[in-house]
């Protein structure tokens, strides 16, 4: 038996090892990014701003999109907004000359020194980054602050980052003093919402109240000001994010069903096996669902290690492909619990479905916030939330 066991080692050993973007290359789930979609999103802000500058939003590798494709997608935006450095270095290794936004600044005193060679803009929120500022002006030649476009936070309510108005004009002029250009920002708590305060309005009086008198350009709306409140909120720069992949600032399908908005993810996979069971049967760990009458169950090649949300209950929407194809598929229903790379879904009512056929989790035929909505969450998380070993096409 252990020689048996030594020649298998031995063997398997001197199998060729393959690369890991192969080791996944055959299995079926792809999440395709729609460049289209993201540049069509990107003209559809512009429509309802256009007024204003645009930061297009790529933090969290472009929401789960990649960076590349969103850049490809949306290289006619006026800027990129996006969390670190690294993010940043990867928008100029591939070739992207205009501005970048660091949404929440810098985070050590040696950032402020990346920042420059990278000629990024920068997000000032705390009191800890306006000393690195003017640190790092003494470092330096003063000319460098030129090279530092400073959005300045404020915080009129949403309690997260920023400064509060009674010490924000004092922080605009210490960083003024020292040479750098110093523009206007804050962050809607309630956009989304009607009946929340503080409300939109009650932020936007806060806000210019207190810049009253001082120079600098303003940012003010994310993607759920500039869908449901373009009409009252306006600045020189705006900051979508969500929307730009086609899903909703609420977490609601509703909301945005009507905005012209294109899905720029469809996550897809095909179904790897077909069970029958009998009336009284269970399927999955935990035997969560058990059948009351007899059913044919289709296994899917997606699970929670994809990035599929493993908390999605029975009755989640899944949409499998029609004899002709995706086109005329309809939307089926998970039975069982979500594993770690597949779902089963009753598609007893499809007898065409079989081993092959396509599947979509979500994206141009069922929208990601009505999957996210089913499993408790936002789109927001199920975009985000793919996982590396899903190919990107």
């Amino acid at each position: 038996m252990c020689k048996n066991l030594v020649s298998f080692v031995q063997f398997s050993y001197e199998l060729p090892l393959k690369h890991e973007s192969e080791i996944y290359l055959s299995r079926p789930i792809v999440a395709h990014i729609n460049t289209n979609a993201l540049r069509h999103n990107l003209a559809r802000v512009r429509e309802l701003v256009p007024n204003a500058k645009v930061w297009s939003v790529i933090k969290a590798n472009a929401y789960g999109h990649g960076i590349t494709k969103a850049l490809e997608g949306m290289s006619s935006t006026d800027g990129f907004a996006l969390l670190d450095l690294s993010e940043a270095k990867t928008l100029r290794e591939h070739g992207w000359l205009g501005s970048i936004l660091l949404l929440e600044g810098l985070f050590t005193q040696e950032d402020v020194f990346e920042a420059l060679d990278l000629h990024c803009d920068c997000v000032v929120h705390d009191l800890n980054q306006v000393d690195w500022l003017e640190n790092a002006i003494e470092a330096r030649q003063p000319s460098d602050a030129k090279g530092l476009h400073i959005f300045l936070k404020m915080n009129t309510g949403m309690n997260r980052l920023g400064l509060v108005p009674e010490s924000y004009r004092e922080v605009y002029h210490r960083l003024h003093t020292v040479g750098y250009q110093v523009s206007h920002m804050t962050h809607f708590a309630n956009a989304d919402y009607v009946d929340r305060t503080p409300s939109v309005d009650q932020q936007v009086e806060l806000f210019h109240q207190t810049i009253e008198g001082l120079t600098g350009e303003t940012s003010l709306s994310n993607s759920a000001a500039i869908l449901w409140h373009h009409h009252v909120v306006n600045s020189d720069w705006v900051r979508p994010g969500i929307m730009l992949y086609g899903a909703s600032p609420s977490g609601r399908y509703e909301d945005i069903e009507h905005a012209k908005l294109q899905a720029a993810m469809s996550l897809r996979s095909k179904i790897i096996a077909i069970q029958y069971l009998d009336a009284g049967e269970a399927v999955g760990y935990g035997s969560r669902y058990r059948t009351d009458v007899p059913i044919r169950v289709a296994v899917v090649a997606c699970g929670y290690a994809d990035g599929y949300p493993r908390h999605a209950p029975d009755g989640t929407p899944v949409w499998v492909a029609g004899p002709s194809g995706l086109a005329d598929g309809r939307i089926c229903r998970i039975a069982g619990q979500v594993s770690m790379d597949m779902i089963t879904l009753d598609v007893t009512d499809m007898p065409h479905a079989d081993v092959g056929t396509d599947v979509e989790l979500w994206g141009d035929y069922l929208p990601v916030d009505q999957v996210a909505q089913a499993a408790g969450t936002i789109g927001y998380e199920l975009l985000c939330a793919i996982a590396p070993r899903v190919k990107r096409s």
